[in-house]
């Protein structure tokens, strides 16, 4: 019986509680209705807003920058880099598209610029682009590395130019790290570290035995291990 009474004062204190509780949330809403009304309506509007900009002003102009890379790319297929970079007057290059489109013409666009500037000889220029490429793409992201150990080779800047090459070479791990640790070994014995490039030389024969560096590769391992 006392264990029951004990039940009955708890559910009792409990009850009393959440009506203090629901009491006070009551009043709380009632002082503050209009401060919460406007949180809500402020809420919604930037939310309206967000979809609204995402809908019709950024998508459209995602497709618009898309479009206004086509002949570009196709330029560049076809190894018209001056074109592919700055444009004719009548279709836009690389250049004008990531000044007037930035990132919404894909983040490749960086890319796209950086090699053409590297094949135009403009290596400094080349750098700025290749340095602002992000992409997660593990190919790509290689291919950009690779790039940019060009662009110092062509500075003759051989130290940073093998870290890149490396770092192509890991971000790759397949047949095409073959030819970045090929260039790595070559920037090697520009510095004159034989040892290094014997060290490049000899993971192309081991790891990459069917790549096209492999084929005559034992040359380049017979030179620096002179």
């Amino acid at each position: 019986m006392a264990k029951l009474k004990e039940n009955e004062k708890a559910a009792v204190s409990q009850e009393a509680l959440q009506q203090t509780v629901s009491t006070k949330t009551d009043e709380f809403f009632k002082k503050n209705k209009k401060l919460l009304w406007g949180i809500v309506i402020a809420v919604v509007v930037i939310a309206l807003a967000i979809l609204g900009y995402q809908k019709f002003i950024y998508q459209p102009k995602c497709a618009e920058a898309m479009q206004q890379t086509y002949p570009a790319e196709m330029n560049f297929q076809a190894g018209e880099y001056e074109l592919a970079l700055n444009g004719d007057g009548n279709v836009l290059g690389f250049a004008e598209i990531i000044k007037e489109y930035g990132t919404k013409a894909g983040k490749a666009v960086y890319l796209y610029a950086g090699v053409c500037e590297y094949q135009l000889g403009n290596f400094d220029a080349a750098l700025d682009y290749l340095n602002k490429y992000d992409g997660k793409e593990p190919i790509l992201a290689a291919r950009a590395e690779a790039c940019k150990g060009d662009a110092y080779v062509g500075l003759e800047k051989y130290q940073e130019a093998i870290k890149c090459f490396e770092n192509a070479a890991a971000k790759a791990d397949n047949i095409f790290a073959a030819g970045y640790l090929f260039k790595a070994g070559i920037a090697y014995e520009e510095l004159g570290n034989n040892a290094e490039a014997l060290r490049c030389y000899k993971a192309i024969e081991d790891k990459y035995p069917q790549s096209i560096e492999a084929y005559d590769i034992d040359k380049y391992i017979s030179r620096v291990e002179e």
